[in-house]
Order: C-alpha cells, then structure tokens, then sequence
C-alpha cells in the first residue's frame, strides 16, 4: 500500500499463505524495514533516499499488519508467524548479510525473527519499539482487547476517518510529535477502513499479540552474534529510555544512541538524524 515514490518501483512476492507487496531502489548490501501494526511502507519515505543514496538496496514491504492491500487468508497472523514470513521473505529474494531496521511493533517482531531464524541476518537497528513485557504499550493495550470484541474493529476504523482525531494518543498523537501529512495517514488508515478482508488480517494479528512472545524472545538474548543498534527516541513515553538500556545490557553486541525532539516514530519526526545513525552502525559494522 505504500505510496511514496522515495521507495522505490513496487512489485510483489508470493510466499506461502499469501502475496507480499514491496518497495526496491538503490544498489549494494540489502537494507530491509520492518514497520509497525496499522502503518505500512510510508513509514520509511524519508529515510530510504538517504541510505540508498549512500550505497544500499532498500528494501521496504508492506507487512500484513492492517495497512497492506493485499489480504493474506492463509498467513499465520501470530507474532511468530509474522517473524516467520520476513524470514521466509529473506530467503525467497536470496538476501545475506541483511541489516534489519524496525520500529515499534516491527521491533516486536524483529526480535522474535532474531532469536528464530538469524541466519540471513548481519546486524540490526532497533529504534524505539516494543520489548519484554511492554507488548503492547499503553493505550494500545486497548487494541487486542478490542479485536476479541466481535464487529468492533470496523467502528474503531470509522473513527479514524475523523481527521481533527488524529493527535489523540491511541492515533497518531503518541507516536509522533509532528502531524502526520494526511496523503501518508491516508495511506496507513484508508486500507482497513475500506476492506472487510484487510480488516480481518489485523483483528487476527491483534488477538495474537501477547507479551508472552517477547518475554519468550527475551531469554535468548544472551545468544544473539549480530550487532545491534538501538536508536531510541529521547522522550518517547510508549518506549522508555529505560527499554533501551535493558535491551543494550541483555543483547550481547549491542550499544544506544538517543536521538532528542521525537516520540517513537522516529523516521517522522527526526528522519535526517535517524538515517546517519544508521549509516554509521552499517559502516562500523560493514562485512568486509
């Protein structure tokens, strides 16, 4: 469902359960990105150009988190089915080496992902994102309460439609400090507002979302080789600095970089800032 030609040609893959649609543009080390629940591709608009720019493959697909297409009936929605299908996505395009970047629920999962199939994996940026018992954070924990709730998604979707609602915390007002340009929250709400299948992929992932799965994640840490970046926002309040220096002591190769004026969605809010931290941690930890 991404929009933003920053991104690339878009084309699709068929994995099993399911089609995947994604984004490609530049040339070298592939750089792959994992978005959150109910955003998409658009995500990374503003960071792609700049690292491709520097020499690498951007990758970014819309991941079946209730802001894709594409309806994917025969995918398994849970956590670690969601981690399964980026690992199957890896392998089924032939990519090694991969830097992962990820964010809030993508966090979630790319840690999962990491402590199953880490073996197309090279190194991996966390920005500010779910972990340990924080699966959801506060007031989204009201979201999978919701998706057990029979026809409550659709109302949920309609309320969204309201743009002045858009700075609450359970929109986009937590995760942003800045307004989210309509044509990027229109392509992050329009999906699920419009299709009753689209909707059906994101109440399944939502009811599977437990902290158990991180918690889970979390006691394989102490086996994890690859390098680990965690970029965090400063004064995020869904993910606290506190996360940050938890994973940093837990992760074996793994250092934090704060970044000031943001809230979790830091590729929004400070995307210049983001994206040479990360050019740095690819260049520090480049496989010669």
């Amino acid at each position: 469902m991404g929009i933003s030609t920053e991104l690339g040609h878009s084309t699709e893959i068929a994995l099993p359960g399911g089609r995947i649609r994604y984004h490609e543009t530049g040339e070298g080390p592939p750089v792959v990105f994992v978005h959150g629940v109910l955003v998409n591709a658009d995500l990374w608009r503003k960071l792609v150009p700049g690292i491709a720019a520097a020499g690498y493959r951007c990758i970014t697909p819309d991941w079946p988190l209730g802001a894709h297409s594409i309806p994917v009936p025969g995918l398994d929605l849970t956590p670690t089915g969601v981690a399964d299908l980026i690992a199957t996505f890896l392998e089924q395009l032939g990519l090694t080496d991969v830097t992962l970047v990820a964010n809030d629920t993508g966090g979630a999962l790319t840690q999962i992902l990491l402590t199953r199939r880490p073996e197309r994996i090279g190194r991996v940026v966390l920005t500010s994102c779910d972990a340990y018992d924080n699966f959801l954070p506060p007031p989204f924990t009201l979201l999978p309460r919701l998706a057990r709730i029979p026809g409550c998604i659709r109302p949920a979707t309609e309320l969204a439609r309201i743009r002045a609602l858009h700075r609450l915390p359970l929109i986009f007002g937590a995760v942003t400090k800045r307004p989210v340009p309509p044509e990027i929250a229109d392509s992050y709400l329009l999906p699920s507002r419009n299709s009753g299948a689209i909707r059906k992929d994101l109440r399944l992932f939502l009811k599977g979302i437990d902290r158990r799965y991180t918690e889970e994640a979390a006691t394989h840490f102490g086996e994890v080789r690859q390098p680990v970046l965690l970029a965090w926002a400063r004064e995020d309040k869904l993910f606290p600095p506190a996360d940050a220096e938890r994973l940093a002591a837990d992760l074996p190769n793994a250092t934090v970089t704060y970044i000031d004026d943001s809230y979790a969605f830091l590729s929004e809010d400070q995307p210049e800032l983001l994206t040479e931290r990360i050019l740095e941690f690819t260049r520090l930890h480049a496989t010669s």
